[in-house]
């Protein structure tokens, strides 16, 4: 099996961004992490801050993937562009964010991206991305039965 880990804007500085909000671990911590976890599971991580380059990353991700975990930075807040992206794609999708986005500025109350993917967590730092691994395997291991 093979999940795809989507990372946008800004998260290629995560270690020395803030803390309190985003956690201590660098994006190669995270990638670790998943990867000792889940044996079973190949990962392929990808870091972009280019709305355009993650858009081509979704739109070829269901020839090779079980699922997709897109942790989208600030484009979740205004990209209709990926969000027309995921909606297109036809494999599990869950957003993560690493902030509990219900505690922080207004303008991130407003999540365009994550209506289109099957659910969304926030606010448990790297754990998230944990989670998000568990739920795309719960929900594969559901569809499998179902077809």
């Amino acid at each position: 099996m093979r999940i795809l880990v989507i990372n946008g804007p800004n998260l290629n500085a995560l270690g020395t961004r803030d803390k309190n909000h985003y956690g201590n671990l660098t994006l190669n911590k995270i990638e670790n992490m998943l990867v000792n976890e889940f044996k079973d599971i190949h990962f392929t991580f990808v870091q972009s801050n280019s709305e355009g380059e993650i858009i081509d990353i979704i739109q070829k991700a269901g020839a090779s993937f079980i699922g997709l975990i897109i942790n989208p930075g600030g484009y979740a807040h205004t990209s209709v562009a990926i969000k027309d992206a995921l909606e297109d794609c036809k494999i599990i999708k869950i957003e993560v964010h690493l902030s509990h986005l219900a505690k922080r500025e207004n303008f991130r109350q407003n999540l365009v991206t994550a209506s289109s993917c099957d659910g969304y967590i926030s606010g448990f730092k790297e754990k998230s991305y944990m989670a998000a691994v568990f739920l795309i395997l719960k929900l594969f291991k559901k569809s499998d039965k179902n077809d």
